[in-house]
């Protein structure tokens, strides 16, 4: 069976999707644990995938014996190996956390949200697993409907933010679709190998040039790149808690590796139209950066103040692609894998004050760091990683993005990410302040008698506590061996293997 752990990550969430629905006409118990041990199983394979890849190399696996480029292969490198284990790590946390939401629920509702859940799951998986650029649009357009209809579970206003995010997120998977199509055209392979080989010779044709702007485009609106963010706002802030902590997390992590892949390892960074879009993307992202933070300061609702910390967070891991250098590069991946855990967390956090006060105005955070203390103190560390405070992950890959910019001469863009860190530390020390310092009788006794009305001797059922320490205990981690996971992991990530 180990020999088959690629596939096996991606159809194990798949076929327990198909399952979810008569799982919950069964038993309301047994669909929960089809799905948490689904993505567990997923977890594990993946995991064992990325040992492989990083003690064996490249893992190659081909379907039906149908070699490549005829065929459709899966391909396990460091990255795509660490990016599947992120999506399954977060999808399981997330999973866990969402069971208290969801433990009142009739059994066709849960049915549908865990049949959902899972296909996102295993159509982000699919994306960072496949070698085919036409599968890989598959996989895309498996995780976007489910990913709508899951937001639109919510209540109005989020079934509007999903209406809004089906429209905008149809026209990116377009825009990819057309691109591709036009590199099909000129070079007959879908296979990503054999199109990196294929296109070198031709890389200034129109039609590779028209295909490469048209991937751009729609890869920008996936991941929420400024200013094709509109669909964010309003999906964040609206979607079911029990939901929004995954999509927040790697949702918009899965096209930024795809943009990365695409660029710089079939195309190439220094061939063709590839320097004048990463130009582009280098500018915008640095305008998205700066008009993100100032938008997430301006917002009275904590889960807004996130989603437009998001546009911003997005656009550092855009610019460590237009940095392009090995330590833009390694700034890039690590914010992938930084920001999917700090962002998670956070709108873990947000989802559990929401239970235990009722509350999502920022200005109603009082005291909650005495009623509250290991959520709250998930909550410090996630703030204080996004500000970039050492020794926390976010410090590291700010760092990096630093350096890559001082080494390749672009200072503005070196203003821009010290200047965004000092905006982050606006909007998240307010909230820091309202929850550790700020004291009101008149607030505070109406928090204590909300407090009351739910029984426990825990500040928030284990179930929703233990996913929001352990994503708080990650964030130190990433931090604190930062220089292991560079020199052992992300470095091989790198085209040339880092060199």
């Amino acid at each position: 069976m180990s020999q088959h752990y690629p596939v096996l990550t991606v159809i194990i969430p798949l076929i327990a999707a198909l399952v979810a629905p008569l799982a919950a006409y069964l038993s309301k118990g047994l669909v929960r644990v089809v799905s948490i041990t689904a993505v567990f199983a997923a977890l594990l394979t993946s995991m064992a995938a990325l040992v492989r890849a990083l003690t064996d190399g490249t893992w190659h696996y081909v379907f039906a014996g149908w070699a490549p480029p005829w065929g459709i292969e899966y391909v396990i490198d460091p990255l795509s190996g660490g990016i599947t284990v992120l999506i399954t790590f977060i999808g399981f946390m997330v999973a866990i956390y969402g069971l208290p939401f969801l433990k009142e629920e009739t059994w066709l509702k849960q049915g549908l949200h865990y049949a959902l859940y899972l296909l996102i799951i295993s159509g982000l998986l699919g994306m960072v697993s496949t070698g085919d650029l036409f599968n890989l649009y598959v996989f895309l357009e498996i995780s976007s409907l489910a990913t709508y209809g899951l937001i639109a579970s919510g209540g109005y206003r989020s079934t509007v933010a999903a209406f809004r995010y089906l429209i905008i997120g149809t026209a990116g998977a377009s825009f990819y679709l057309l691109g591709i199509g036009y590199l099909y055209g000129v070079t007959g392979t879908l296979n990503m190998a054999d199109m990196a080989e294929r296109l070198q010779p031709i890389m200034d044709s129109p039609a590779v040039i028209i295909g490469l702007v048209l991937i751009f485009i729609g890869l920008g609106l996936k991941m929420a790149l400024f200013p094709m963010h509109g669909w964010l706002p309003d999906a964040y802030t609206f979607a079911p808690p029990a939901v929004i902590p995954f999509v927040a997390g790697v949702a918009t992590k899965v096209p930024a590796y795809v943009l990365l892949r695409m660029f710089f390892y079939i195309v190439g960074a220094g061939s063709g139209p590839v320097p004048a879009i990463l130009t582009v993307i280098g500018w915008v992202a640095a305008l998205g950066i700066i008009l993100g933070s100032v938008m997430a300061i301006a917002q009275s609702d904590f889960r807004r103040m996130l989603a437009y910390s998001s546009v911003a967070q997005v656009g550092y891991i855009a610019l460590g692609f237009a940095i392009g250098n090995t330590y833009g590069l390694i700034g890039a991946v690590l914010h992938i894998f930084n920001h999917a855990i700090m962002k998670s967390c956070l709108f873990l956090v947000a989802g559990g004050v929401k239970w235990r006060t009722g509350q999502h105005s920022i200005s109603r955070y009082l005291e909650l760091s005495g009623r509250m203390p290991l959520t709250m103190g998930a909550f410090a560390i996630a703030a204080m990683s996004m500000v970039g405070l050492p020794p926390t992950a976010g410090f590291f890959s700010k760092w990096y993005l630093v350096l890559g910019a001082i080494n390749a001469g672009k200072w503005p863009f070196v203003v821009v990410i010290i200047l965004s860190s000092l905006l982050n530390a606006v909007y998240f020390f307010r909230v820091i302040e309202n929850s550790f310092l700020k004291k009101s009788a008149g607030g505070k006794q109406v928090l204590k008698d909300r407090l009351k009305t739910k029984k426990g001797l825990w500040e928030l059922p284990v179930a929703m506590l233990i996913p929001i320490v352990v994503l708080g205990v990650g964030i130190l981690l990433l931090g604190i061996f930062n220089e292991q996971i560079v020199s052992q992991v992300l470095q091989y990530t790198l085209p040339g293997g880092g060199q």
